[in-house]
């Protein structure tokens, strides 16, 4: 990916826990469709908004914190992506106690080539597209291809 600006996505890191590997999942969800900008201007909200990404936390929210969170103005109002939050916690839940944490479920994956694991990782993960998936694994310090690659082998 090209090196990015202030306004297309965060630096890349490697996420200090499971749950920053929640959080730049939901980064990946609510930015597709928006500027960078506007995610990341709301982004403090996000972490209020959804326990700083504690997986377990999210996991159990329920159909009032749904309704809690589509009605505040701090974050982006999206229902669907709201729930594919929920959703994907619950999904990291699951991949940690199979692998004991999320970037052991990622060592899982060493073996595939970036398109089959991101196919895998899209099947598994709701409100995540090809770009949000190249996104996620860019952001987090996976191998990925070159965009440019990418973005030709996408257009095949």
């Amino acid at each position: 990916m090209p090196e990015p600006t202030d306004r297309q996505a965060p630096p890349r890191a490697v996420p200090k826990n499971d749950a920053g590997y929640l959080e730049k999942i939901t980064q990946a969800v609510f930015q597709a469709g928006f500027s960078w900008k506007v995610i990341e201007n709301k982004w403090p909200n996000f972490q209020k908004a959804f326990a700083d990404f504690d997986i377990d936390m999210v996991a159990t929210f329920t159909e009032i914190d749904l309704e809690r969170l589509v009605e505040d103005k701090g974050i982006v109002r999206n229902g669907r992506k709201i729930a594919a939050t929920i959703h994907n916690a619950q999904v990291c839940q699951e991949l940690i106690r199979e692998h004991g944490s999320f970037p052991a479920y990622l060592r899982s994956m060493d073996d595939l080539d970036y398109y089959s694991r991101a196919k895998a990782f899209i099947k598994q993960f709701k409100f995540m597209g090809a770009m949000g998936a190249y996104f996620f694994f860019w952001s987090v310090g996976e191998d990925v291809p070159p965009y440019e690659e990418w973005q030709a082998a996408r257009s095949k």
